[in-house]
């Protein structure tokens, strides 16, 4: 808040602190009091998608059988969120290893060992992007990758990593040969790290051994921290990171014109049992409605909402830590090509970490933190991206 000006002085007389009162009163009225031309427009009403439930049942832990599929023809702009669960602080240690119980897809000693290729793609003292080269993951293509005026081919991985409280920690995985992102939070104070669990796709999703977004190439941009995607079929679009701390992580998504005929954007997640789950439930804010709808993940059909949550309310034993994910904010407009600095959310009280704008005399002591390895786990198989 703007401190208030010191408008009367020590001497001021009773009936000038009167005057000025009324008058600062009155111009304090006229400046709250809406316009006859502001109070008779109305909010723009949310605009709703088809959420459509593409799941089928699975007994493997290790298949994606979990497809929620959002629609619309007029969508431009919208906003994708994971946030930790509810259940959080109860977590006291995590079980991210793969379960292959009930699984007929190859692993371990039934595959040869894979080859792969690292490279620091980009870094700074506060933002690092790695990319890898594995042999086994289950879509190959070159889709060119740019930063500034670098390029490299045939990546199967991006890594977005930030640096706060002294360590590295990864916040988003995309995968360019099948256009699955993957993103979480900074892990709380309580854990050394989260999980990731239900990953997502945007642009125009075709479905192949399983759906994909197929670019034509991709481009980063550090100091907005924005992905600008260029799809297959001629249109483009954009990935903005534009608020994460230790609660959440949001994602801005714009595209150039609306997809129509086609999916714009997908989760894709597992489910066996409740116990043993990355998403299990589904709410779903309805166009007026005054009520969710709520419904297990399996159960649930088709319905348009303004704003889709999916996650859990009980820990499973499958990736405890793994952030629910939330689809809301769609719109017709895209007003996502803006260069804003990202700046975090500070609603705990502390500032988990500060993007400054980099200055050429300050790197870091190395290009990756010792002990941090790539997530392999979503590199396997064609369902495997767990």
């Amino acid at each position: 808040m703007t401190p208030s000006d010191d408008l009367y002085g020590e001497r001021i007389k009773r009936v000038g602190f009167t005057v000025v009162l009324l008058c600062t009163f009155g111009l304090a009225l006229a400046s709250a009091a809406p316009s006859p031309a502001t109070a008779q427009t109305p909010s723009p009403e949310p605009l709703a998608v088809e959420v459509t439930n593409a799941s089928t049942p699975e007994s493997c832990a290790e298949k994606d059988n979990v497809i929620i599929n959002f629609a619309s023809a007029n969508v431009r702009r919208f906003r994708i969120e994971a946030a930790l669960p509810a259940y959080i602080g109860s977590v006291g240690a995590d079980r991210r290893e793969a379960n292959w119980t009930d699984c007929d897809i190859p692993h371990g000693a039934d595959l040869p060992p894979p080859t792969e290729r690292r490279i620091t793609f980009y870094e700074s003292p506060f933002l690092w992007v790695t990319g890898y080269e594995v042999s086994d993951y289950w879509l190959r293509r070159d889709v060119p990758v740019h930063i500034g005026e670098r390029a490299e081919h045939n990546l199967t991985m991006l890594q977005l990593w930030v640096f706060v409280r002294g360590k590295a920690e990864q916040v988003l995985v995309l995968y360019p040969t099948s256009g699955i992102w993957r993103i979480h939070p900074l892990p709380p104070e309580s854990l050394a790290w989260t999980s990731y669990g239900s990953s997502f796709l945007v642009g125009p999703i075709e479905r192949k051994q399983m759906p994909v977004v197929e670019f034509k190439e991709i481009s980063f941009h550090p100091e907005s921290r924005t992905f600008r995607l260029a799809f297959a079929d001629g249109g483009t679009g954009t990935v903005k990171v534009s608020e994460i701390d230790d609660d959440h992580i949001a994602l801005d998504v714009g595209f150039d014109r609306a997809i129509v005929g086609k999916p714009f954007a997908a989760l894709s997640s597992m489910y066996v049992t409740e116990f043993n789950a990355d998403v299990a439930r589904i709410a779903l804010q309805r166009p007026e409605e005054k009520t969710w709808l709520e419904a297990p993940i399996m159960a649930f059909g088709t319905a348009r909402a303004t704003k889709a949550w999916m996650g859990r309310v009980l820990p499973s034993r499958h990736n405890i830590s793994a952030p629910d994910m939330v689809f809301s904010g769609f719109a017709e407009e895209n007003i996502n090509n803006r260069s804003d600095i990202l700046a975090p959310r500070t609603g705990s009280g502390r500032k988990p970490f500060a993007l400054e704008q980099e200055s050429d005399n300050l790197r870091p002591q190395s290009s990756l933190p010792s002990g941090q390895v790539p997530d392999r786990s979503a590199v396997g198989a064609p369902a495997v991206v767990n």
